[in-house]
């Protein structure tokens, strides 16, 4: 597989690279950058370069991640490039290839996809109350766990309708709405992707020494959601 042919079939690639002289402006305005060992413009170059094997380094690699997608560099490109698009087709890419499982950034996921993902296309929501377990969540500190063991009583004289009927903030989705986002996931080819995730996680996981258990890799999840090498910041 050529993997430049791959990207150039990506409508984000084909308008996010025009003609990168390497002027660095993508870098200076970038926030990512200012904290990251991430470098917009040096990307950019290696996917002009089609040089296959750079691009499939780039593609295993942290980098890709570390893009929060501001689009920053999108206002400031002299020459009309947008280095955030070509990390969404490079992103793209790599989950589809199973790439991404052989950074500890692009392992998370498989976390993203089981609890935004799995939220979206089950409660219709991208993050619910019930999902910031204390455990998982320690910077929310003892109010934050204070909120999720009362979060009925929290919800309700905040004024929401959480998991109720009808209108308000957090209340429960109908079906139908449910079943039409399922489909838009579907004909789109998001539960497609889905799928990938997990099975290319799933052989890493094994590879890594994990086993699959009732909780379907639970462990191997609380791993990669919880593991910081510490070699990602900008020193």
């Amino acid at each position: 597989m050529e993997l430049y042919q791959e990207l150039t079939k990506d409508v984000r690639f084909v308008e996010g690279l025009k003609s990168c002289m390497n002027c660095g402006v993508c870098t200076a305005i970038c926030p990512a950058a200012e904290f990251y060992d991430y470098d917009p413009r040096i990307i950019a170059g290696i996917v002009q370069s089609k040089d296959e094997k750079r691009i499939e380094e780039l593609l295993k690699s942290e980098t890709i991640w570390y893009c929060g997608e501001c689009m920053s560099c999108k206002t400031r490109c002299p020459r009309g490039n947008t280095p955030g698009m070509i990390i969404m087709a490079l992103r793209s890419l790599s989950q589809e290839l199973g790439y991404f499982t052989e950074s500890e950034k692009g392992r998370q996921q498989l976390a993203i996809k089981r609890v935004v993902g799995e939220n979206i296309i089950s409660k219709g929501y991208c993050v619910l109350p019930e999902n910031l377990i204390p455990e998982m969540h320690p910077e929310q500190g003892p109010v934050g766990e204070w909120i999720y063991d009362n979060k009925e009583e929290v919800y309700e004289r905040v004024g929401a309708n959480y998991n109720g009927d009808g209108e308000g903030a957090l209340r429960k989705i109908p079906q139908e709405s449910m079943d039409e986002i399922y489909r838009i996931f579907e004909i789109t080819g998001g539960i497609d992707r889905f799928e990938k995730i997990e099975y290319f996680s799933k052989l890493k996981a094994k590879n890594m020494g994990f086993t699959e258990n009732e909780d379907n890799y639970a462990d191997y999840v609380s791993h990669i959601f919880t593991t910081n090498n510490g070699k990602h910041n900008r020193q």
